[in-house]
């Protein structure tokens, strides 16, 4: 019996099921940049055209997103190429990218800016990354703001050369790789929420098998076949750029014949929904129009505690490096040289 339960275009954001709210995959190559870490303008500043080979989004002349708020979820993002530099606006700030994450609780509200600097003045700069955005239950949707950086040296991965795969958990547990701790209130902090992100590669001639989820039916999962020309599960042939509704309690077999061209990547998405009301309205997600109503007040008074920055679009020095500031405090990665702690 096949874990396929149904299969659909893949959409711009991906469609995602409860928890989940939204999914995106950036995939920009961008040219050298200028010595300041910016690329020519292209688009009218609101570009996602998926023909371009780059887009700036609301960047100016450093591509990215200048500050914007959010209120009551959380979003991943998680990176294979490229950087980010983010900055909020109770003052923590970070670059991360080439296969950190960061995972940020919104909670009752938080102003954010993530840009895409071009630190590379002599070869492109490809980025890559997805954003994922995780639904609170209403009794967190007012937690206080968080945020974890999982560096890529910790992000937990397999290579199987002979089944002819690589994984990558960046939430959950698979194969005998964990994610990394989620924030306190996520609702993934609980593990029977069976909350999981994996970031799958099946190579020409290999194979891949997803196990049920540990809840069984109880879960939701989907996979989205997001790069490749050729790849089936449970024998059945998926069109490239599909969105697959699974079955979380059956075991799934992902193949690509030796014939194809390319290698398939896919993302999976999987938990234990919320079952609650979702009211949406851009940045901010609710349970009630009402709430949502209030979310616009508050920002407009508030603005979720001010913008500590310079800049509606803040980069870094180029040579900064990959760091997290989280209350006062730097960190860097595993591998940074000594004085990876820093009290500012």
């Amino acid at each position: 019996m096949s874990a396929v339960k149904k299969v659909e275009r893949l959409t711009f954001p991906f469609q995602t099921p409860d928890p989940f709210l939204f999914a995106v995959y950036h995939d920009d190559k961008y040219p050298p940049g200028d010595g300041q870490m910016r690329a020519p303008r292209t688009g009218n500043g609101a570009d996602f055209n998926p023909s371009a080979s780059y887009r700036m989004y609301h960047g100016e002349r450093v591509p990215g997103f200048p500050q914007h708020p959010h209120r009551g979820f959380e979003t991943i993002t998680a990176t294979m190429e490229g950087l980010v530099d983010h900055t909020d606006s109770v003052g923590n700030a970070g670059r991360y990218g080439q296969g950190d994450v960061q995972w940020m609780t919104a909670g009752k509200g938080i102003v954010h800016g993530e840009m895409f600097p071009l630190v590379n003045d002599d070869a492109p700069n490809p980025l890559r990354l997805f954003q994922i955005w995780l639904n609170l239950p209403a009794r967190s949707k007012m937690v206080d703001t968080a945020f974890v950086m999982h560096w890529a040296e910790d992000v937990q991965s397999v290579t199987d050369a002979n089944a002819g795969y690589e994984l990558v958990v960046w939430a959950g547990e698979l194969n005998g790789c964990a994610g990394q701790k989620p924030p306190p209130a996520s609702w993934a902090a609980d593990a029977n929420n069976d909350v999981a992100v994996y970031f799958i590669t099946v190579h020409p001639g290999g194979t891949f098998t997803l196990p049920p989820s540990k809840i069984g039916a109880l879960s939701n999962r989907y996979a989205y076949f997001f790069e490749g020309d050729a790849v089936a599960i449970d024998a059945r042939e998926i069109p490239a750029k599909s969105a697959i509704e699974m079955d979380a309690s059956a075991e799934a077999k992902i193949a690509v014949p030796a014939s194809a061209s390319a290698s398939a990547s896919l993302l999976v998405l999987q938990g234990r929904p919320i079952g609650e009301p979702v009211a949406q309205h851009g940045p901010f997600v609710m349970n009630t129009r009402e709430e949502i109503m209030q979310a616009f007040s508050d920002y407009q008074r508030t603005q979720f505690g001010g913008w500590p920055w310079p800049e509606d679009a803040v980069v870094f020095p180029k040579d900064k490096g990959r760091f997290a500031l989280l209350n006062g405090t730097e960190t860097r990665p595993p591998n940074a040289t000594a004085g990876a702690k820093e009290e500012l």
